[in-house]
């Protein structure tokens, strides 16, 4: 998957020769944080050994998972909450939302390979996402704390420049930071103990 992910493109190979196809995909996977599913459950007990959280981990690469934009764990919904009116952002809000980034996003990208933060290169993330001084901080703490790569690093920034842009900021801040940095759980490593 590193190819597709990275290139956007697969490259087949036989014993005549090779071809390459593109292949810009978006990857949504999910994985239970252990084998029962239940590690982390408040009301349902966790029945296995660590080896076998290790194990189970192991199957996962970590350089699969740095890979990986937006890590998110999604604890169960108790039934009062799904029996409750929907509050918040409507589904036609946030499309209008999205739409008014998208177009800040091909405003900023005119006539540049991108033409979303998600394809960014490394020298347009130095050039677009642009963090308040407390954002700095934070990112600098974060990379500390945490052991992020250099590949984790450029995923949250590009992740807090659309946070950012749907919150019509020009400036990334703590805040849009904050949240990006909340979407890499995996980085964590809270499941490998």
């Amino acid at each position: 998957l590193r190819q597709p992910l990275e290139e956007h493109c697969v490259t087949i190979s036989r014993a005549m020769g090779s071809l390459t196809f593109p292949a810009n995909l978006m990857l949504v996977a999910a994985m239970n944080p252990c084998p029962c599913g239940y590690r982390g459950d408040p009301k349902r007990q966790c029945n296995c050994t660590p080896m076998q959280i290790e194990r189970y981990v192991a199957k996962i690469s970590g350089p699969l998972l740095d890979r990986i934009d937006i890590h998110v764990d999604v604890p169960n919904v108790p039934f009062r909450e799904l029996k409750e009116t929907a509050t918040g952002t409507t589904s036609e809000q946030m499309r209008e939302q999205v739409l008014v980034a998208r177009e800040r996003q091909a405003a900023r990208f005119r006539g540049e390979p991108a033409t979303v933060n998600g394809n960014m290169t490394p020298p347009q993330i130095r050039k677009y996402c642009r963090l308040d001084p407390e954002a700095e901080q934070m990112l600098q703490s974060a990379m500390e704390e945490m052991g992020l790569s250099a590949r984790a690093h450029d995923k949250i920034l590009r992740v807090a420049r659309t946070i950012a842009d749907l919150d019509d900021s020009e400036t990334i801040t703590a805040y849009h930071l904050q949240e990006a940095i909340n979407y890499r759980t995996l980085d964590r490593r809270y499941w490998a103990s």
